[in-house]
């Protein structure tokens, strides 16, 4: 069907009368006509001419007769869906019926042919082409519209996927300022806890012990505040801006340290918690060691390792020793104590468990079990390992790693 919506016929017949004749009956039914005087000529139309409705097809003709012209149009895919009604002079014999079937006819008309029984059987092929061309379209629109559906759907998926994507990120950072919660209050119960008890322990001392103690020993305490009181103001200002960092997510910033002079500022605030113990330092670590570090971090690591061991040194227990080497591009720093120890499954629980526990140190010292869970965090980050070599009754050693610079 033509796309003004005609309905193109083909008319083909060796008589020109006969297809003038045909036009005639045809012709106020608004059908556009294409007309050929042979097999030959039927085929070229064919193959010039596009979206033909129905083919009216003689019989006999010479050189190529209708059925012979027949097979050859529908030996093309594109023209096997065009009816053909044969128009025979003969009478309908089953035998020439047969074989205008098996040629591909849908239909028969004699010769001479009534003009109501042509219009008629040509009116139904033009209203099924009509009906099978508009399923055609919506077929067509149909596709269209699951296409679009399908590009729709699709759309939305992805848009699902990237909602929830961005919602899984935010419940990521959600976590993680969490986790950076727990971290800074840890840090602060771990980093300043036994500074401050030694401040509360040494301005006791002197409440209590005003009117006896001699004029060398107020200045021993007073100088104990005095420092003391100022790292804790250091550090209480670092923790503020190691917070600060945590909410702009630089977190871990790693710089090139000396590691003995991290080591000194990390022990600065343990010194009179060790004192209070009669635990001395023992530190033997090579001024040519430098590391890549997290300075904070670092600080967090030792000082936690380090009270553990004045913790589980029974009183005038002797040294806490420090020590460092280097081996593959990396530093290990050993902080080992000669204390109560532990027995193996202690320390499994404390390497291998990710829940905090702690246990009373030899004076009573209480803890939040924290700290060693932060320890292997920070190590971790820095991309560090931690071992425990330990012994019941004859001490323990924590040993971690850091990334040599």
């Amino acid at each position: 069907m033509a796309i003004d919506g005609t309905v193109k016929i083909l008319l083909v017949d060796d008589n020109e009368n006969n297809l003038l004749s045909m036009q005639v009956v045809l012709e106020d039914e608004g059908y556009s006509f294409f007309t050929a005087t042979s097999g030959r000529e039927a085929l070229r139309v064919l193959l010039k001419e596009q979206d033909f409705s129905l083919i009216l097809l003689d019989v006999k003709m010479p050189i190529m007769d209708g059925y012979e012209t027949a097979e050859l149009i529908y030996q093309r895919d594109k023209f096997k869906d065009i009816p053909i009604i044969f128009i025979t002079a003969h009478d309908y014999e089953e035998e020439a019926m047969f074989k205008g079937y098996q040629a591909g006819a849908v239909d028969f008309i004699r010769k001479p042919f009534k003009p109501e029984i042509l219009r008629s059987k040509v009116a139904i092929f033009a209203e099924l082409y009509k009906k099978n061309q508009l399923l055609r379209q919506q077929e067509e629109r149909l596709k269209v519209i699951n296409n679009d559906l399908m590009l729709l759907n699709q759309d939305l998926e992805q848009r699902v996927l990237e909602r929830t994507i961005a919602l899984e990120n935010v419940n990521k950072e959600l976590k993680a300022l969490n986790i950076s919660k727990d971290k800074f209050l840890s840090v602060i119960s771990h980093d300043l806890r036994n500074p401050l008890t030694s401040l509360l322990l040494s301005s006791k001392s002197l409440n209590e012990n005003l009117e006896t103690i001699s004029p060398k020993e107020v200045k021993m305490f007073a100088g104990i505040i005095h420092r003391t009181s100022n790292k804790i103001l250091e550090q209480m200002n670092e923790l503020v801006e190691w917070a600060k960092k945590q909410r702009e997510k630089t977190t871990f910033d790693p710089a090139r340290l000396q590691l003995i002079k991290g080591i000194d500022e990390a022990l600065e605030l343990l010194k009179s918690i060790a004192i209070q113990k009669s635990v001395k330092f023992d530190i033997e670590v090579p001024d040519n060691i430098y590391i890549n570090a997290d300075s904070l971090m670092l600080r967090s690591i030792l000082q936690n390792l380090v009270t553990n061991a004045i913790k589980f040194t029974p009183q005038g227990g002797g040294t806490v020793e420090i020590s460092a080497t280097v081996a593959n591009a990396m530093a290990e720093v050993c902080i080992q104590d000669h204390g109560v120890g532990m027995n193996a499954e202690t320390r499994d629980m404390l390497l291998n468990n990710s829940t905090s526990a702690s246990a009373l140190g030899t004076d009573q010292e209480r803890g939040t079990g924290l700290g060693l869970l932060l320890v292997k965090d920070f190590v971790a980050q820095h991309g560090g390992t931690i071992s425990i070599d330990t012994e019941l009754g004859k001490g323990t050693c924590f040993k971690f790693t850091i990334p040599e610079h």
